[in-house]
């Protein structure tokens, strides 16, 4: 139940996280809580930093499929 609930938000959470995560290798779960603890603390501004980021990395998956689908012509 637990893992369903982390794919459900993971997949419709821009996967900003997980990025970070990835190529910092940081674990996934500390970026969370850091953003997490830091809203509370900051009243909210990491949210728009985390929307920025999760508009920004769809921007960047879109060019590269748009650049993908060009390629194989």
């Amino acid at each position: 139940m637990l893992q369903r609930l982390l794919t459900f938000f993971e997949r419709y959470s821009f996967g900003v996280c997980t990025y970070l995560g990835e190529r910092f290798n940081i674990s996934i779960s500390k970026i969370r809580l850091f953003f997490i603890y830091a809203s509370f603390l900051s009243v909210g501004f990491p949210l728009i930093v985390y929307f920025f980021a999760g508009i920004v990395l769809d921007i960047r998956n879109y060019i590269k499929r748009v650049r993908a689908r060009t390629s194989d012509f």
